[in-house]
């Protein structure tokens, strides 16, 4: 491991907090778990400070969990880039820095450098998968996360693991306590974590909870799902313990969340709708049921990656729970009849939710992200 000790990672903030949620799981668990000398280049310091408020956005250089953060400003001096580490991953396509670039070809045998590219589900991607590209006289290679074991598996920390396997329904209520108010949760409720873009179906799916026969309990992160409710409109009112409730329907709005206290929440929900791409991972790795807001795309592209995933997520399932699954998707990501969709969704519960734990254990059998990637680099260094 010693020729290949040192890594960098460099991450563009694209959307909100996803692209830097994958890069710094992944720095933390290389240094962590391997030991490995990990170099975080970010362009973004405030977004990341976000999810991790210890960072400091005005600081160039600092240190935290063993992993050494760096600010990447918009234009890299060669004194600023020094010396390029042995392997070097540029995440989702980011572009890496004409100094750097320059660095790494100065170095008396060229790095392992990665393309870690976006999750997808859809057929080519084992094809393209660790294939490589002749660059600035360097090979860079393309290493996708995916669903099978043709890719480079899921982010996954040992860390994130032992604290699921430890939690419980005590943990859980005792984690909630502080959001859900002082009235005792109705006996049928369900808990529910809402984390999305702005669906156009998502004030008329609320309405429909509020009339539901039974109840739901919805914890929603800040974001720009929460800026979306409706609140006047559809008649929520606020009371004096923060939670809006409003017949069968309890809104309670939770912080900004650090990533492990957003882990917490996802093991503490029956159904969490999540986002993008870093919420969508941790939520299979909940083993609990999903709706997945995927990123719009041009031209619907994007509904083309869903229905990748989909076709392989749904495979195990009966035909009702695959159509109900089908119906939450499809109406989620479009502007469907999410009431009816709903309806169908809570009557197959058991069942997706036995189907969930099953999933998470298939991915397991991959291996996760890290791992993969710490063995790829190792096969290419002589």
């Amino acid at each position: 491991m010693k020729a290949v000790k040192d890594w960098a990672i460099f991450c563009r903030v694209v959307d909100n907090y996803g692209d830097i949620g994958v890069c710094w799981r992944l720095a933390r668990q290389l240094s962590a778990e391997f030991g490995l000398n990990v170099t975080l280049w970010v362009d973004d310091l405030a977004s990341f400070a976000r999810i991790r408020p210890e960072i400091a956005p005005q600081l160039d250089t600092q240190m935290l969990e063993g992993v050494q953060v760096r600010h990447w400003p918009a234009e890299l001096s060669p004194s600023q880039a020094g010396s390029a580490a042995a392997v070097v991953i540029e995440a989702f396509a980011c572009e890496l820095p004409a100094a750097y670039l320059a660095a790494m070809r100065a170095r008396p045998t060229p790095p392992v450098w990665l393309n870690l590219e976006y999750l997808s589900a859809e057929d080519w991607v084992a094809g393209c998968h660790c294939l490589p590209s002749p660059q600035q006289g360097m090979a860079k290679y393309f290493f996708f996360p995916g669903f099978t074991a043709q890719t480079g598996g899921l982010p996954s920390e040992a860390q994130q693991r032992s604290a699921q396997a430890a939690w419980n329904d005590t943990a859980a209520r005792r984690w909630l306590a502080p959001y859900v108010g002082a009235q005792a949760l109705p006996d049928d409720a369900l808990l529910v974590s809402l984390f999305a873009y702005e669906p156009a179906a998502l004030n008329p799916w609320l309405a429909s909870l509020i009339t539901a026969p039974q109840a739901t309990v919805l914890l929603v992160p800040e974001g720009r799902v929460s800026a979306a409710i409706d609140y006047q409109g559809l008649g929520l009112e606020q009371h004096p313990d923060g939670v809006y409730r409003q017949g069968q329907l309890w809104l309670c709005p939770l912080p900004m969340l650090s990533q492990d206290d957003y882990d917490r929440l996802l093991w503490s929900c029956d159904v969490n709708f999540v986002r993008g791409e870093d919420s969508f991972v941790r939520a299979q790795w909940a083993a609990k049921p999903l709706i997945w807001h995927i990123y719009p795309q041009d031209e619907g592209a994007h509904l083309e990656k869903l229905a990748a995933f989909l076709a392989l997520y749904l495979a195990q399932l009966p035909p009702a729970a695959r159509a109900a699954v089908q119906g939450m998707m499809d109406g989620w990501n479009t502007d469907g009849d999410l009431a009816t969709a709903w309806g169908a969704y809570r009557a197959q519960y058991p069942t997706l939710a036995e189907h969930a734990r099953q999933w998470q254990q298939s991915l397991r059998q991959l291996g996760d992200l890290a791992t993969n990637l710490v063995r790829f680099v190792e096969s290419k260094v002589k």
